[in-house]
């Protein structure tokens, strides 16, 4: 146990991985928030790109308006928005017009009871035995959750987040197009949440496939989005799910909406939550600049503007 730290420099030194007072670390590697980027500058190609139509649904006095939007290969897109907004029922709405299309899904729903007598490996193997066998899949998700060191415990027996774990690897080693994935980071730990959020985003962008993420914690939804829905309303009465936009300019319209402003850590690029009525708070308000946007990506989504010009 450390001596105490400042709220900002003890949040770094644990994402870090390394207590400098001590010479000591407690982490291979270091979590480390990827830079805002566009498209352009991230230099990805989409390879297929799907529309979805305009859809509504009326449900025991609630009704959602769905506006028409598209998503592609190699990308996430993830669901903002308060409780009671509608963003599983849209999950629900997507489900069921992709299996009409005979579209290969896999669903990881927010509520998960372990009903399953047998270990976590007898789990693994009667699920997903194809993709449990394969190496890959091994060091690219079953391992780096620590899935492996619970092989031997009983289903019944896990805490939440260990279930929340076998549930993201049974949800991933499924051979789907499209990933519906609803509270990946529920009764997770800070550390397993920036665990599976990497997780997640490498298999999903490897892969070449398509995530409909629905995440409240902010911090994991900055980390795993390429685009975000933002959805409004009046909770269990009314609810608004707008187009999929840019990263950027859906947290803009999301935290406008709750007057919250966020600023990068320089050391990490964690977002940062500036203090109401702050200086750097009411600068960005003034600019209409409710979340950051990193001055790397910048400079290089202007040079790839310019170069893409001439």
């Amino acid at each position: 146990m450390s001596a105490p730290f400042g709220v900002g420099d003890g949040i770094n030194i644990w994402l870090n991985g390394e207590l400098p007072t001590e010479n000591l670390r407690f982490r291979d590697e270091p979590l480390l928030f990827r830079p805002v980027v566009t498209d352009v500058a991230a230099g990805r190609v989409r390879a297929r790109a799907y529309d979805y139509p305009a859809m509504s649904k009326e449900l025991e006095g609630f009704s959602l308006q769905i506006e028409a939007g598209s998503y592609s290969s190699s990308e996430i897109i993830v669901l903002l928005g308060e409780n009671g907004l509608g963003k599983t029922t849209f999950l629900k709405l997507l489900l069921e017009r992709y299996q009409l299309q005979q579209q290969l899904i896999s669903y990881k729903p927010q509520l998960i009871l372990p009903r399953f007598d047998g270990t976590v490996k007898d789990l693994l193997l009667t699920k997903i035995q194809t993709k449990f066998v394969d190496n890959y899949f091994q060091a690219e998700v079953v391992k780096p959750l620590g899935l492996h060191q619970l092989y031997d415990c009983q289903v019944r027996t896990l805490s939440g987040g260990e279930v929340q774990k076998v549930a993201i690897v049974l949800a991933l080693g499924k051979v789907a197009d499209i990933y519906v994935i609803d509270e990946p980071s529920s009764y997770l730990d800070s550390d397993s949440r920036l665990t599976a959020s990497k997780v997640i985003r490498r298999y999903i962008l490897q892969q070449q496939k398509t995530a409909f993420i629905v995440e409240h914690d902010f911090m994991m939804a900055n980390y795993l989005a390429d685009r975000v829905i933002v959805f409004s309303g009046q909770p269990s009465v009314t609810g608004y799910a707008s187009a999929p936009q840019s990263l950027l300019a859906g947290m803009n319209t999301f935290l406008a909406g709750l007057q919250v402003t966020f600023r990068a850590d320089p050391s990490n690029n964690r977002p940062r939550i500036n203090k109401l009525g702050s200086v750097k708070d009411v600068e960005q308000k003034s600019a209409g600049n409710y979340f950051f946007l990193d001055t790397f990506a910048v400079a290089a989504t202007n040079n790839n503007s310019s170069n893409d010009e001439q």
